[in-house]
């Protein structure tokens, strides 16, 4: 039995994810390894403790999911990250950094990151921003979500905010607060495929293309 058959058994038939690790803070770096490593569905492939390193192992490796500090020697994570989302623009990219200004933030979203965590934040967002970004959404830690807002440009007067369901607003409150779809699905007793109509349905009201839109228009309206 491979060993990709053997973590999807383990895990519930749920597929093996191979992750890269760039920290250069070796007892950070343990960390990480031990509570990703923990997740039986999780396959840590390799760990980087520069940028430079982190785009020849990304492309060496090719894992599905990079978790990348930002204040990293030789490259930083954000100039890693655009040059690692060139060649492989599937690889999902996770920011663990202690960076929390909005210049930061903004600035590693446009390189191509798919979420944004703060360290020291509770295990599950990481694993909530890692799932978010499998799913091709963009996660953003709720501790910075305020900071950002007035830099993203979204027209409020088109936002049919009043259109929203009563469902519809209890899944937006937990995109707020950084939940999973799985997560969601869980906590209000749905079936995940059920939360994913939601959540169209939300953008689609919302005119917005991602989670971290609908939550900032949640935000800067008092919706939430």
């Amino acid at each position: 039995m491979s060993n990709s058959t053997s973590a999807q058994s383990v895990s519930g038939e749920l597929p093996l994810v191979k992750i890269l690790i760039v920290e250069d803070d070796p007892m950070m770096q343990l960390g990480l390894e031990q509570t990703l490593g923990d997740q039986a569905h999780f396959q840590i492939v390799g760990q980087a403790a520069d940028g430079h390193t982190a785009v020849e192992m990304a492309q060496q490796l090719q894992p599905d999911v990079i978790v990348m500090d930002i204040g990293l020697p030789r490259q930083d994570g954000i100039a890693a990250t655009q040059q690692i989302k060139a060649v492989l623009p599937d690889v999902r990219i996770v920011m663990l950094t202690s960076h929390t200004t909005e210049t930061e933030v903004i600035a590693a979203l446009s390189s191509g990151a798919d979420a944004y965590c703060i360290k020291g934040t509770n295990v599950n967002r990481l694993l909530a921003a890692i799932a978010a970004a499998q799913e091709g959404a963009t996660y953003l830690d709720p501790q910075i979500a305020r900071r950002v807002i007035n830099h993203l440009k979204l027209p409020l007067s088109s936002a049919p905010v009043g259109q929203l369901s009563q469902r519809e607003l209890d899944v937006l409150k937990l995109i707020v607060e950084g939940y999973s779809n799985q997560e969601i699905a869980a906590a209000l007793y749905l079936s995940p495929n059920t939360i994913k109509t939601h959540i169209r349905g939300i953008m689609n009201k919302l005119a917005v293309d991602d989670r971290v839109q609908a939550a900032v228009v949640a935000l800067r309206t008092g919706l939430i």
